[in-house]
């Protein structure tokens, strides 16, 4: 088995937003720019973006997602929207059909800050997995599709003094994509730290 993608590699991340009605033209989609704005403001390493923009078909969301990891060699593919109860939220569905990994404590984490603003947080399905071919590997999160709730899950809720009250998911994304050779990761600390253990940090460039 060949080796998974070294750090070396340019990060890409995939962007996938879900929504029958978005797709189809009946309004702005808001949650692609929702990731944009939000990953230009936390993620100070170099990255690429690959977006789609489809409607609730699981078939649709399945080569979707495997085409950014297989093809497109994505590190990191954040979906938003499709994880209600309905008949027509079928994200999380696509997402664990095409994993390899199930990472469910994205979901819990997601679960956990949204409840902190509504009960009904709990009939959110978000789940997140990992998805390994011969030499390459991604993590595939599923976010919920406000914009609101999209910065609230990654960057995680603050108390009145500024200091973080929940933590958000972003924090743990980037020591599990060292852990699966993906590129590495740094963050801007006022919007997200990123927590590693000591022995996975890097030293920081010194200026001359």
């Amino acid at each position: 088995m060949t080796s998974p993608t070294t750090s070396n590699t340019e990060l890409v991340i995939g962007l996938v937003s879900v929504s029958d009605r978005a797709s189809g033209g009946v309004y702005q989609d808001q949650g692609l720019p929702a990731l944009t704005e939000w990953l230009a403001s936390a993620i100070t390493t170099p990255y690429r973006i690959e977006q789609h923009l489809i409607a609730d078909e699981r078939g649709q969301i399945e080569q979707v997602l495997i085409d950014l990891v297989d093809l497109q060699h994505c590190h990191l593919v954040l979906t938003t929207g499709g994880t209600g109860p309905s008949r027509r939220d079928v994200t999380p569905e696509a997402t664990l059909a095409v994993g390899t990994k199930e990472m469910p404590g994205f979901g819990e984490q997601m679960r956990q800050i949204s409840l902190q603003f509504v009960p009904t947080a709990i009939l959110s399905r978000q789940t997140a997995v990992i998805r390994e071919t011969k030499d390459h590997a991604a993590l595939i999160m599923n976010l919920p599709g406000q914009p609101k709730s999209i910065k609230e899950t990654l960057e995680g809720l603050k108390d009145a003094d500024g200091k973080q009250s929940v933590a958000g998911i972003f924090a743990a994304v980037p020591y599990c994509l060292d852990l699966i050779g993906a590129p590495y990761i740094e963050t801007n600390p006022a919007v997200c730290k990123a927590f590693r253990p000591k022995s996975a940090l890097r030293p920081q460039p010194t200026s001359d």
